[in-house]
């Protein structure tokens, strides 16, 4: 067996963000935040809750597999033929935190799905701070 054919590709973006961690799992898991800088949704924290995450261009359907407020948050990001995970990880700093985001599952042969989100989670993550910027 190929072992190589089995192995998968994960977008990693780390941002050092000086907000607490509390305002920024603010603005990951309320909808109406979530919608500014991602897409529209009926994102809840609540494990094994399912959404749709809406844009122009079409639906990614997600689940909640994990949540640890102010920590960590997992969900299922599945569209057409792409089965993956995003991992939402936030770490305090003296400054603020350490916001780290890895969608993982890109088999090899699904390049343009990982040519986009490595192109399109940094500019997810730049709205999330503008975003953050204007909250109280």
């Amino acid at each position: 067996m190929n072992e190589t054919s089995s192995e998968t590709l994960s977008v990693v973006v780390e941002r050092d963000i000086a907000h607490p961690p509390e305002k920024i799992w603010r603005a990951l898991t309320q909808p109406h935040l979530l919608e500014e800088w991602l897409m529209k949704n009926q994102f809840k924290p609540v494990v094994d809750h399912r959404f749709n995450l809406s844009a122009d261009w079409g639906t990614v359907d997600c689940q909640v597999q994990s949540v640890e407020v102010n920590r960590t948050l997992s969900y299922t990001w599945d569209t057409k033929d792409l089965r993956s995970v995003v991992v939402w990880t936030l770490t305090p700093t003296s400054r603020g935190t350490l916001l780290r985001m890895e969608q993982s599952g890109f088999r090899q042969d699904q390049q343009p799905y990982y040519r986009g989100a490595t192109v399109g989670w940094p500019r997810f993550l730049d709205g999330l701070e503008q975003v953050l910027a204007r909250m109280d």
